[in-house]
């Protein structure tokens, strides 16, 4: 039974509190998600870009986030698969947005890409794959 933006945010502030007020759901459903990622002085690395890692971090967020839109809450949904394309340098005082689409939803597997961009901008910072392997019942 898939799971509505409130339940998601109120399941990933009790079970995930290292998800913090930077991230925000704009929306989830039909196997998308969008989000946005509020950056401050502690998303950059020197030379005035948004880190990697939260590059990574909002792509891994997006994809579970629209996974739990479409089978539910599951806690123990892992990501096996993450590759990243840093496209172009991100703007370190612009807010990120990312748009995550699944592309196949299994059983057992679960894959998606997500595109990030600088808030402003229409040309992606990342592109990402990712796989979930979703638990057996």
């Amino acid at each position: 039974m898939p799971a509505t933006q409130q339940e998601i945010q109120q399941f990933l502030q009790f079970i995930f509190p290292q998800v913090n007020d930077n991230f925000t759901i704009h929306s989830v459903g039909n196997q998308s998600a969008e989000l946005y990622y509020k950056v401050d002085t502690q998303s950059l690395r020197p030379g005035g870009t948004v880190a990697g890692p939260v590059l990574m971090a909002l792509a891994d967020l997006a994809l579970y986030v629209a996974i739990l839109g479409e089978i539910g809450i599951v806690s123990l949904a892992v990501t096996t698969n993450l590759n990243i394309n840093f496209l172009r340098k991100p703007v370190g005082d612009q807010n990120l947005h990312a748009i995550c689409k699944l592309m196949k939803v299994g059983k057992t597997l679960t894959m998606g890409e997500v595109s990030i961009f600088s808030m402003g901008d229409e040309n992606a910072v990342a592109h990402v794959t990712g796989t979930y392997a979703l638990p057996t019942h």
